[in-house]
């Protein structure tokens, strides 16, 4: 990028939208990092109040070759909002346009609009957005599009592609776009929406989502079941859905996660049974289908589960899913840092997985707790190790780099809803041939010739072994 050329474009912005670009180091600094926790400065941060404000910018930064970098919350866990390359930032988080069709079943929505808002919203008329991802309370619609975001009620109910009937945006240009419409039934010219979808940012900016939503479910029903081994509770997802079981959620936590959390809490999970492998259930639908599958699925734990426990109130369900919650951050009481890994493999193969991480653990010397969504084979790998030892860092970087090997060759994928962004670029040739990620970049060329948007991503050669991580508390921080 061009110093010169950037402080001109600066001042052209500055006059088209005035207010709106920041220089401050508060509000760079603030733009600079996301949940990876790296920190990139970016020359301005752009703060837009209205679609076609993101045109202008655009226009702007492709006449200068300007960097550009889109970001919401900032909650991505791969670097995909860091601006690596620094020009500019592009913070959407202001466009919070929400409009709900009752009778179509739809909603139109900003960029900015925040997940759990919109699924508050939509409940309230009897409407449901599936789409959970755990950062939910702060991250946006448009960065959950952006990275194809998922969650725990993927395994009935699917991920963020699967309610996206059309995007509104700009190219790399300015030039705005509209790839899909509000209906539900589209197939004009080549479907480019799906093409955004989980692009991280680099194809273009999109500013307005057009979502499906679906009835809400009239009953919801929670259990929570123990198992000697993470074998044994494997073994149990995969006999649930022979079953015919269709779970809206299914969760899995490995030994060393409930350790991790019952030392966390000082008290176990369940009484006879202290580090136990877990799985907590949800079932959604009508009475009488909760009735039938709760029922089958009692059936079927019969002898495969050492405990189980049902949440008969709101209250109770919520106290076993905080058994969940309190996983991630109980895994700071065994280490500083930690590396969050959301592999998928085929859910045969979870078990294997299992014990491949449990081999790793004692190969590398570092604690590895899993937990996720065993019912798509979605599960979070951690390598717990401590920051200030350089001895646990270069064990951690290598047990990643063997755990990415052993997914891809269980016939697995090194992301499910975290996105590549800057962490896995080291990874994308394990998962990719050569002639694939030229696709890719073929695609990126087409649609952004110069590159100016958020560059560095997924291509470049990057790794953040080369650089320190930024101790900073976020928002969503409960440590």
């Amino acid at each position: 990028m061009n110093s010169k050329n950037e402080r001109i474009a600066a001042r052209k912005l500055e006059l088209k939208l005035p207010g709106r670009v920041q220089s401050d180091m508060d509000n760079r600094f603030r733009a600079s990092l996301d949940n990876l926790r790296l920190s990139f400065l970016p020359e301005r941060v752009i703060r837009v109040q209205s679609p076609e404000e993101v045109g202008v910018v655009l226009k702007l930064a492709h006449t200068y070759a300007i960097p550009v970098t889109t970001r919401g919350a900032g909650s991505s866990a791969t670097g995909s909002a860091v601006p690596v390359k620094g020009g500019w930032v592009l913070d959407l988080a202001d466009l919070k346009r929400m409009e709900i069709n009752r009778v179509a079943r739809m909603a139109t929505v900003g960029a900015g609009v925040v997940t759990a808002e919109l699924q508050a919203a939509v409940e309230a008329l009897g409407l449901f957005f599936p789409p959970d991802p755990s950062s939910k309370k702060y991250s946006t619609i448009g960065g959950n599009v952006a990275c194809n975001a998922g969650g725990m009620r993927c395994v009935k109910y699917g991920v963020t592609r699967d309610y996206v009937l059309g995007l509104e945006g700009y190219l790399a240009n300015g030039k705005a776009f509209t790839f899909g419409l509000p209906l539900k039934k589209y197939v004009s010219g080549l479907n480019l929406r799906d093409l955004l979808i989980g692009s991280e940012g680099t194809l273009g900016v999109i500013t307005t989502i057009h979502l499906k939503l679906i009835p809400k479910p009239a009953k919801r029903w929670t259990g929570m079941f123990a198992f000697k081994s993470e074998a044994a509770a494997l073994r149990a997802v995969v006999g649930l859905f022979k079953a015919g079981v269709s779970p809206s959620i299914l969760e899995f936590l490995d030994r060393q996660s409930v350790d991790c959390a019952e030392r966390y809490t000082g008290k176990v999970i369940f009484e006879g049974q202290p580090g136990s492998s877990i799985l907590l259930i949800e079932l959604d639908g009508r009475v009488d289908e909760v009735r039938e599958q709760r029922q089958r699925l009692l059936e079927c734990m019969e002898g495969r589960a050492a405990a189980q426990r049902e949440a008969r109130t709101e209250a109770q369900a919520e106290k076993l899913w905080q058994v969940r919650r309190t996983c991630s951050q109980s895994m700071f009481s065994i280490a500083d840092t930690k590396l969050n890994e959301d592999v998928v493999v085929p859910l045969e193969k979870q078990a294997e997985l299992i014990r491949y991480t449990i081999a790793l653990k004692k190969e590398i010397g570092l604690a590895t707790p899993t937990f996720g969504h065993a019912g798509d084979g979605n599960l979070h790998v951690h390598i717990m190790y401590n920051r200030a030892s350089k001895s646990d860092a270069k064990k951690a970087k290598a047990g990643i780099k063997k755990l990415m090997q052993k997914v891809v060759d269980l016939g697995g994928v090194i992301t499910g809803e975290h996105g590549i962004g800057l962490a896995k670029i080291p990874f994308m040739g394990m998962q990719h041939s050569k002639a694939e990620i030229a696709a890719m970049r073929a695609v990126k060329d087409a649609l952004d010739p110069q590159g100016i948007l958020n560059p560095g991503k997924i291509f470049e050669y990057f790794e953040i072994w080369d650089h320190e991580l930024v101790d900073v508390k976020l928002p969503w921080d409960h440590r």
